[in-house]
């Protein structure tokens, strides 16, 4: 058994063990770029991290709390709540059955007493109100006739009765000239009769010609449209749901009022011409001055309370018919001494924000949620200031707001230094 031995090339075996620096270099690159992904990528991880810890994290705000000041309302002898009612409000309708041809009001419209409401088509009544002027022109027409024919008559009596005197005609032509004249004179009177008829026949058709036109029985504003061109309306509901009883619904906003019903245990407390303050629903802020204008003197047996009439003594575009109300009963010495009664609420000035021309503050509302509430303001009182409307005592309002703070903003009470 021999020994086998390579004779393969020395040169080739010394270039197998010899290291390839190119190939190093060529690996390099690939390591350094691995590097540098991971790098960019733990930055990333860490920036969103950040940005996730500040979103989780609240604003810390100091608050304070509104304090009501002494109101208007503390001679208050009785409260109630009713509605506001008008006393002048009317559905306009046409006075005849017609097609509608043309609307011409909208919701929200103000129109003034006589103004045009709607036409409706005038067809018919153009057709009777040339039918009266023709009989009216036919019986003048026969009135001039027969008063021609009255005074050619007057003439022949007057010429037979000289004749009759030369006994150139009988006493018999005269009577008989007489009578035709009497008949005249009867025939005369009786076209007069005619003709004032067909002139109050007249009259009627232009009543019915201006009927189709509807116009606003007073100044108001129009609160409803009810029909449109080409319904048939009627100021009788004989045609049920095919006919409109009405054009649209007018509303005199001077005469608004407040109803109220108070139980009749304490209808003693409330006498006419006594001072009410009145506060709408809508606007809670708003005090309204009012009087007591009648006590209905009726009850309601199924409620056990008696309707109180209450007059509104401003006028303003926000009260509308139908918002509801609280009322307060006054004690009129309390309403004499109104003037020196401290209204609304009391916050210190720290809370108070400017921004283009107007007074805000920051309150606290559900969750913590910042709201932002515009203010009016009265008096300084020392540190504090007076809010007459904005707040109504109680909120919980921030304290030196930061630049950062903005309404909708989820915030969390900073603890008070001890």
């Amino acid at each position: 058994m021999g020994i086998r031995v390579s004779t393969s090339n020395p040169n080739d075996l010394l270039k197998e063990l010899s290291i390839n620096r190119n190939a190093e270099e060529q690996r390099e690159p690939r390591k350094w770029g691995g590097v540098v992904v991971a790098l960019i990528l733990f930055i990333v991880i860490c920036a969103i991290g950040v940005w996730y810890f500040k979103r989780d994290a609240l604003m810390s705000v100091q608050v304070t709390h509104a304090i009501a000041l002494k109101s208007s309302a503390s001679g208050s002898v009785l409260d109630a709540t009713g509605y506001v009612t008008a006393r002048r409000m009317a559905t306009v309708s046409s006075k005849v059955t017609g097609k509608v041809m043309e609307v011409l009001i909208e919701e929200g419209q103000r129109v003034a007493l006589g103004d045009v409401m709607a036409r409706l088509e005038p067809t018919d009544a153009k057709a009777q109100h040339a039918l009266a002027l023709a009989q009216e022109a036919n019986a003048r027409s026969q009135l001039a006739t027969l008063q021609v024919q009255l005074k050619q008559a007057n003439a022949q009596v007057k010429r037979n009765n000289d004749l009759l005197g030369q006994a150139y005609v009988s006493a018999a032509r005269v009577e008989e000239t007489i009578a035709q004249r009497d008949t005249l004179e009867s025939q005369l009177q009786s076209a007069k009769h005619l003709l004032e008829v067909a002139t109050r026949q007249t009259q009627i058709a232009n009543n019915g010609l201006d009927n189709t036109i509807v116009r606003a029985p007073f100044s108001g504003v129009v609160i409803s449209k009810a029909a449109q061109p080409g319904e048939i309306v009627s100021p009788l509901s004989a045609g049920g749901g095919f006919t409109r009883t009405g054009i649209g619904t007018l509303v005199d906003m001077s005469s608004l009022e407040i109803e109220v019903n108070v139980n009749e245990a304490y209808i003693g407390r409330v006498t006419p011409k006594m001072p009410v303050e009145a506060v709408l629903n809508a606007y809670p802020d708003w005090k309204i001055p009012a009087e007591v204008v009648a006590i209905i003197p009726t009850a309601d047996r199924s409620k056990a309370t008696i309707k109180v009439r209450i007059a509104i003594k401003s006028e303003d575009a926000r009260i509308v018919p139908d918002m509801g109300v609280k009322v307060s009963f006054l004690e009129p010495k309390a309403a004499v001494k109104e003037e020196n009664v401290m209204v609304g609420v009391r916050v210190p000035a720290t809370v108070l924000q400017k921004q283009n021309g107007k007074v805000f503050a920051y309150v606290l509302g559900a969750e913590n949620m910042v709201e932002r509430r515009e203010l009016t303001l009265g008096r300084t009182l020392g540190d504090d200031v007076q809010v007459i409307s904005g707040l109504n005592g109680g909120e919980t309002v921030v304290v030196s707001p930061s630049a950062e703070l903005k309404a909708g903003t989820k915030v969390s009470v900073a603890t008070p230094k001890a």
